[in-house]
């Protein structure tokens, strides 16, 4: 690797930045409150086969960056075998640079397995058996892969007809990093889907023990839920939404008189209340999450399985999903006004996907704050496509501008790979960076004690506290 990149002051440009990383930053333990990871492939702790099982299983950047350079699908999802679809990924890799994946590839390489060396064809065979070796130690299991990157607390992505056997599992083990259920009911939206939802309600009726033939039924199931991930340590749960469902021109007798009809195989007007449903429910649940203490969650502005060709061939969830352009803010504001005009708003994290709206989010996020509770609303850390270190340094900037940056809870991995934690210390790297270029310009006090307490909020006391640890 040559002299200047990715060296210990990478992203850190003076000497108060690096000050600010070193000492308050870098030594902070992680809460990576969301993420995808395999609580199965954690309490089960066997070796990663390899390297391209570790990184390119399911990782939806590699896969989007290495179809723009044109590579065979047969090596990207296919059937090509693991040492393939590696150097394949070693073609493209250095041309993905000033894409954050360059960044990332080198810094997971570099730490855990402390190879510096620039990955290319040239490198590709020698990195994969090197990195190979290494993942056959206990040190590289994936259990020690999250101590050593000093992991409190990790969230995982569960849907409520989940057993969590495998948390459970964790928790006889004695594991030391907490691993937490994220109630995630995507699924039990999705009205439209005809057959598809039937099937998921019949799954959802048999794991609550509850028979499921009306909305109130329906409530009752997913509350019995609610009290099982509560019972094994869950603090947030988790939503998806192209933007916030509104209640639109269908009363709630109405919704849940055609919800009857759905469940009873009769769809012809499932799609003209999904919308609506999803209003209706969504609420029921956050008053839920309001009463168990939990933290809400909304991930808004997706677009979602864009080329329809490739999804059909390769499914859902393959990396065909894109930045959506629907408006936001009305939706946003009679969603949490309707929660906040019942007393039943919890602390919640809303997430932009478009940066075009990040100002609104940041204002929005403003307007339901409560006494007692620092940033009870936050503007969620830059997500998806935005987490690289423009998208961030907006988010950031954003934030700052509109509202509190001292109250943010900062990074997530929002991952599937176990050495994702890198995206902590870019995170962590860019704002003691932009904290310091402020108290170089003169524009906040160059105090180092202070900012440097206020790093720390951001990159771990914050989330401890907003999560209840």
């Amino acid at each position: 690797m040559n002299s200047t990149f990715l060296k210990e002051n990478f992203i850190l440009e003076s000497p108060i930045a690096e000050k600010l990383y070193f000492d308050y930053a870098a030594k902070q333990p992680i809460i990576d409150y969301h993420s995808h990871l395999s609580p199965k492939v954690l309490a089960e702790n066997e070796n990663f086969e390899n390297i391209t099982a570790l990184w390119l299983q399911g990782d939806h950047y590699k896969w989007r960056a290495m179809r723009a350079f044109g590579i065979e699908e047969e090596y990207i999802t296919g059937s090509a075998d693991d040492k393939e679809k590696f150097r394949k990924w070693a073609e493209v890799v250095p041309y993905t640079v000033r894409n954050p994946l360059f960044h990332w590839t080198h810094m997971e390489l570099q730490n855990p397995f402390g190879i510096t060396e620039l990955l290319s064809p040239k490198t590709a065979d020698k990195i994969y058996e090197q990195s190979s070796e290494l993942l056959a130690l206990e040190s590289f299991k994936p259990q020690a892969l999250l101590q050593h990157f000093n992991v409190e607390m990790q969230g995982t992505t569960d849907d409520p007809t989940d057993s969590l056997e495998y948390h459970q599992a964790l928790r006889k083990q004695n594991f030391k990093v907490k691993v937490l259920p994220s109630f995630r009911p995507d699924k039990v939206f999705a009205i439209h889907t005809g057959e598809q939802f039937r099937n998921y309600i019949n799954r959802l009726a048999l794991v609550s023990d509850v028979t499921i033939n009306s909305f109130e039924s329906l409530v009752a199931a997913l509350k019995n839920r609610i009290d099982f991930f509560h019972s094994l340590g869950c603090v947030s749960s988790d939503h998806s939404f192209s933007s916030m469902p509104i209640p639109e021109q269908y009363s709630k007798q109405q919704v849940e008189n055609i919800l009857v009809e759905v469940l009873n195989g009769n769809d012809e007007r499932a799609e003209a209340i999904s919308n609506s449903f999803a209003f209706y429910l969504l609420t029921e649940l956050c008053c839920f999450y309001n009463e168990k203490d939990w933290v809400q969650q909304f991930h808004l502005g997706a677009l979602r399985n864009a080329n329809n060709h490739s999804v059909q061939k390769l499914g859902a969830d393959t990396g065909f999903d894109s930045i959506g352009d629907e408006n936001q803010a009305k939706q946003l504001s009679t969603f949490l006004n309707h929660l906040e005009s019942k007393d039943q708003l919890a602390k919640t994290v809303i997430y932009n996907l478009n940066p075009a709206y990040n100002t609104v989010f940041a204002a929005m996020v403003g307007n339901f704050n409560a006494a007692g509770i620092k940033g009870k609303i936050q503007f969620g850390s830059a997500w998806w496509f935005l987490d690289q270190l423009d998208g961030m340094t907006k988010q950031i900037n954003e934030l700052s501008n509109l509202g509190l940056i001292s109250t943010f809870i900062g990074m997530l991995t929002d991952s599937r790979s176990f050495v994702s934690y890198s995206r902590h210390e870019y995170f962590r790297r860019l704002i003691c960076n932009l904290f310091a270029e402020d108290m170089n310009k003169g524009y906040i006090p160059n105090d180092v004690e202070f900012i440097g307490s206020l790093i720390e909020g951001i990159a771990y006391k914050n989330a401890h506290n907003y999560f209840n640890l």
